[in-house]
């Protein structure tokens, strides 16, 4: 691209942030191919799926992951298509609650505002979290498989320490300048690609006839371990899916950072949600026709993916696979933590979060906003705490980031076709397919976000509970309880963004979208 070009592109990308409220605070320094790389790296196909495989295996084994991933992946593209065009429409790192705020009726846009900015928040967290805990555990996971005859276990105080060093990390890296950022991308998709083409062609090529699987058993037999009836236990695998090709608003929250965002950022959430579903399936058919018959020894393994890849690679095969495995898992963490340090910077620049007056700061170094890195590592290592309360609780951590950003996900499509709004599409438009496509997104969601709810199995206590209701209801009330406490609650003082910017390009204070001198969407 010539340099004219790139001038008239980031005047192009100024004048629209502009004229959505907001002035260019960030180097524009992230190319197409890197908003594409941010969704597409937090995806992290491979590790994904290997930090899941535990609510396929027992939900239907292999056509809960074949079938499954593939009708689950249909529905997702669905749901991305429908937040694609918001973010054509409207490329600003506030995202999902900037766009439920101007698209919703004045009675209820502050309120509904602030419940997407608080549920955006605590998926974005959420997902930060559920990434570097199965990093953690795939660290630990590779110690065992190095130990002599697997007898290296380890405990809850070792993957937290682990799972705290992997945070502590990613917060240095994402400190970094937006440059070293974008690059980065770059190389986390070559990466996340040659490793599933890698275990989609060797895979099958290397696992003996033991452990190889009939058409018939792979794609067929539906293993059913946690009691549900089948068609719900297969619904309950949808999670596998669901987790692994979720969190793809972070490209909007890095469109500030964009060049050409209304164009990049909603063929990066399409894009990436389409390679991923068609490289998942291919991953999930491998690994059913590779796993062997015996489901219940491998749900019970510590790493059902990494007993995989021994049976079928053996130790060192397996050993050198896993490092790459981790290099991704670890890669995913750092783009999540870097999208979701950016959605809260969005949302404490107007004023919604405790501490907005720190968090609202741009580091003069590194041109990042580095407190907000350090505010999301922080409440990810207190989510981490979970782990302390048994598996199932920290495993619930995986359900918060699905059912938690789908709310948030939920709510500004709804609101484009029931708020009081005059919606201008941008260069991404469904056209006719708009309304329906929203529709079955938006139902989706719903139905899902209250399946995840569930527990496990039909049989449950409280070490055996979904704490995901108790983590993120927990969560939403607290934020509503600060919305509408006497005096001081939000209720008194919130408008929803507030604009640094007139649509003239002159600075302002305090203005909210609603002031006549502030264009919205």
């Amino acid at each position: 691209m010539s340099k004219a070009r790139k001038h008239d592109v980031q005047h192009a990308d100024e004048a629209l942030l502009a004229s959505l409220g907001y002035k260019q605070e960030f180097k524009r320094a992230f190319t197409p191919l890197e908003v594409f790389g941010i969704a597409f790296s937090i995806i992290g196909l491979l590790p994904s799926i290997a930090s899941v495989l535990f609510y396929a295996i027992p939900n239907g084994g292999g056509p809960a992951m074949v079938w499954g991933w593939a009708v689950a992946s249909i529905f997702i593209l669905i749901v991305g298509l429908a937040m694609a065009e918001l973010a054509s429409a409207a490329p600003t790192s506030g995202g999902l609650y900037f766009w439920t705020f101007s698209l919703s009726s004045p009675r209820w846009r502050n309120l509904l505002c602030w419940i997407v900015g608080y549920a955006n928040t605590i998926g974005a967290v959420s997902a930060v979290a559920s990434i570097d805990w199965g990093c953690a555990v795939q660290i630990m996971a590779a110690a065992n498989i190095g130990s002599p005859n697997g007898s290296f276990e380890a405990t809850r105080a070792q993957l937290y320490g682990t799972y705290a060093a992997v945070i502590l990390t990613h917060t240095l890296v994402c400190c970094l300048g937006t440059t070293v950022l974008a690059r980065l991308q770059t190389v986390y998709v070559g990466l996340n690609v040659l490793l599933c083409l890698a275990v989609i062609i060797a895979l099958p090529a290397a696992t003996p006839k033991e452990f190889m699987n009939t058409a018939s058993f792979a794609l067929g037999d539906f293993t059913n371990l946690n009691g549900w009836p089948n068609g719900y236990a297969f619904i309950m695998s949808f999670l596998a899916p669901l987790w692994t090709i979720c969190s793809f608003d972070s490209s909007v929250h890095i469109s500030e950072e964009a060049a050409n965002a209304a164009t990049a950022v909603p063929w990066a959430i399409v894009g990436a949600i389409s390679i991923a579903g068609i490289l998942g399936w291919a991953i999930n058919m491998s690994l059913a026709f590779c796993m062997g018959t015996d489901l219940e020894t491998l749900y019970a393994s510590a790493q059902p993916m990494a007993a995989i890849f021994n049976n079928s690679f053996g130790h060192k095969g397996t050993l050198a696979l896993w490092a790459f495995v981790v290099l991704v898992q670890y890669m995913m963490g750092s783009s999540m933590l870097l999208a979701a340090s950016r959605q809260s910077y969005a949302f404490s620049r107007d004023s919604a979060l405790p501490f907005s007056f720190w968090l609202y700061r741009m580091n003069s170094y590194t041109g990042t906003p580095v407190n907000t890195v350090v505010f999301v590592a922080a409440l990810a290592l207190l989510l981490g705490l979970l782990a302390f309360a048994g598996t199932v609780a920290i495993d619930a951590v995986f359900a918060i980031s699905v059912t938690a950003l789908y709310i948030a996900y939920a709510i500004p499509i709804s609101a484009r076709w029931l708020g009081d709004n005059q919606f201008k599409p941008g260069p991404f438009n469904l056209g006719f397919m708009s309304l329906p496509v929203s529709i079955t997104a938006v139902l989706f969601m719903f139905f899902l976000g209250i399946v995840f709810l569930f527990p496990t199995t039909q049989q449950t206590d409280v070490s055996d509970m979904n704490y995901t209701v108790v983590v993120l209801g927990g969560v939403l009330i607290l934020s509503l309880v600060w919305y509408y406490f006497p005096k001081y609650g939000g209720v008194h003082w919130f408008t929803g963004p507030i604009a640094n910017i007139d649509k003239m390009g002159m600075e302002v204070k305090g203005g909210s979208l609603t002031d006549p001198e502030v264009s919205a969407m």
